[in-house]
């Protein structure tokens, strides 16, 4: 083999297809305010495939030309009829809960509004149509009728009315909020500030508590006891790093750690960093490693000798779940003997299986996690801001346009709350976490399909014998129940399963004594049949109240039942007061 030259390897030239990579995606970052951080590639592609479907079955088009047709004969004589408000859709729809509606013309516009969404739902319907390529044409087709919606309408009744009583009033004030989401949005202090700040550490976030390790990604707290005796064994709650951690601690009467410290345990729970372009690099395998296997190893030594229930909730739940199965594997991982032991595991609304994703699936493929990998590069992480408007745009009927109306027409601002204060404290994600998240969980779903690699090796969840306590909430669109669900196929252990009310964050803070709530739960046997979503929840028995006891008895009933002196924190072990500085942080987008 001759020698590399000198001069060649100390200057090596480009390579052709490297600097073409970086030029796509330069370009690809570039172009993507213009279309909203979205890929037009993968909205081009949704269209063609269902227009082209739709184009090859001239039966599906006449069947839609006939309900089209049927529709508006029915719109027609509902209007001359003066019924039109006893339309259930029109009438279960918030948009046009308002007596305001029932009203001609007003009753007929929403009739025709809503006859116009079941049409596009029934245009979906073609045989052969990929299942992503529909929802993404649904979606979107969504969109635009939301926009078109006549409760966006300047004149609507419901503006008309509030305008004549207030002598316009309400329009003066409507100006005023929108000049002051304005000043927001441009880094101004608004005129009209809001009338209670909840605040981290002040009025959230205000358990007692200290932090106890910390490191490059996270800092560990450790909470304050609140009995005289506590469980031997500890509780760490792994949250998800898309927002911080305090949803578990919000007010104090909400507040699931103040709660279970004061049912006896020792609770620590992550406070994960808010990321900068220095943290780029950061991958999937350092949030495993910095965030659950260095705290196991700290809670070793602050309370050595007991397991640990370990709680993930959302991605923090998919996190412990890939933790655990490595823990459980011949092998394990480096330093296992230095980190306590898992007494059991539990996942709160946090999906294993990726193949049946919750809204945010309609956003993911390939192009468009390229068009995010190419954003990411060149700021080294996925602002908070861009996460937050993948939320609105999927929810824009909600989070923008009902919105708007009610403040910038009616003149009425939300009443601020603690959950809606910590959703506007958004965080950033590192590139290269974000980019092999996306790649191995929604595109590849590795972990359901035992290819998801720890320390060069694939897991298996198959390999976890801790026995498991597993929370879905009804309405989830971020990680459906069902979806949830799933990860009683790729266990093996005794898993015992919830459905409680809610959706995904209201559904999980559920405290005791919250109006109107209700779980359903059933445990199943490592060596019991597999049952279906739907067989199970005709089977599951409905409870009254917080899943939140079910939990604290569940825990008690998989511990060793020892009662220990309450473990107060060691000053030397204190290196700040809770809630920690990394909560504090927040970074301009």
């Amino acid at each position: 083999m001759h020698a590399a030259s000198p001069h060649l390897s100390q200057n090596p030239s480009p390579d052709p297809d490297t600097a073409a990579a970086a030029l796509d995606r330069v370009l690809m970052a570039r172009s993507a305010p213009l279309t909203s951080g979205l890929s037009p590639i993968s909205l081009s592609l949704a269209w063609q495939d269902w227009a082209q479907h739709l184009a090859s079955q001239p039966g599906q088009a006449l069947r839609l030309a006939a309900l089209a047709q049927a529709g508006a004969v029915e719109w027609a004589g509902h209007c001359a009829s003066g019924l039109c408000s006893d339309d259930e859709t029109v009438q279960r729809d918030p948009r046009f809960a308002s007596e305001d509606w029932r009203a001609w013309p007003w009753s007929g516009l929403a009739h025709a509004y809503k006859r116009s969404e079941r049409w596009w739902d029934e245009a979906m319907r073609l045989d052969g149509l990929t299942r992503h390529h529909a929802e993404v044409v649904r979606t979107f087709a969504h969109q635009w009728l939301d926009l078109l919606s006549p409760s966006n309408l300047p004149f609507n009744p419901e503006v008309l009315r509030r305008t004549r009583e207030t002598a316009g009033a309400n329009l003066v004030q409507g100006a005023q909020h929108a000049f002051d989401d304005w000043r927001r949005d441009h880094g101004l202090a608004p005129l009209q500030p809001p009338e209670r700040e909840f605040r981290p550490g002040i009025e959230v976030a205000t358990t007692p508590g200290a932090v106890v390790m910390r490191n490059r990604l996270v800092e560990l707290i450790q909470y304050a006891p609140t009995t005289a005796t506590v469980q031997a064994e500890p509780v760490l709650i792994v949250p998800s790093w898309i927002m911080k951690y305090y949803i578990l601690d919000l007010s104090p009467h909400n507040s699931m750690v103040r709660w279970l410290t004061e049912q006896g345990h020792t609770v620590f729970i992550l406070s994960w960093k808010n990321p900068d372009a220095g943290d780029a690099q950061l991958g999937m395998d350092d949030y495993l490693r910095l965030g659950v296997f260095d705290s196991l190893a700290r809670i070793a030594e602050l309370v050595p000798g007991e397991p640990v229930h370990a709680c993930g909730y959302c991605l923090g739940g998919t996190l412990l779940s890939i933790g655990a199965a490595a823990l459980a594997r011949p092998g394990q991982v480096a330093g296992a003997e230095r980190m306590a032991p898992l007494a059991s595991v539990s996942l709160l609304a946090a999906e294993t299986d990726f193949s049946e994703p919750g809204e945010l699936g309609v956003l993911i493929d390939e192009a468009q996690v390229q068009l995010l990998e190419a954003v990411m590069a060149e700021r080294g992480f996925l602002s908070g801001r861009q996460m937050a408007g993948s939320f609105q745009f999927l929810h824009s009927r909600d989070l923008v346009w009902s919105t708007r109306m009610q403040e910038y027409l009616l003149g009425q601002r939300s009443q601020p709350s603690d959950l809606m204060a910590w959703n506007a404290d958004v965080t950033r994600m590192p590139a290269r976490m974000h980019g092999e998240y996306l790649r191995r969980c929604y595109l590849h779903n590795d972990l359901a399909e035992d290819r998801y690699p720890v320390e060069g090796r694939p897991v298996s969840l198959s390999d976890i014998r801790q026995p498991m306590f597993v929370v879905g909430t009804e309405k989830d669109h971020v990680s459906p129940w069902r979806s949830v669900y799933k990860v009683l196929r790729l266990t093996e252990t005794a898993l015992t399963f919830v459905l409680t009310s809610g959706g995904h964050n209201a559904g999980i803070v559920s405290e005791p004594g919250h109006p109107r709530r209700h779980y359903a739960l059933l445990a199943c046997g490592a060596e019991d049949p597999w049952m279906s979503p739907d067989d199970w929840q005709q089977a599951a028995p409905r409870h009254e109240g917080s899943w939140w006891t079910a939990w604290h008895d569940w825990l008690l009933a998989h511990g060793s039942g020892r009662q220990v002196p309450a473990r107060t924190i060691a000053p030397e072990a204190a290196l700040m007061p809770a809630p920690g500085a990394h909560v504090m942080v927040r970074y301009p987008d």
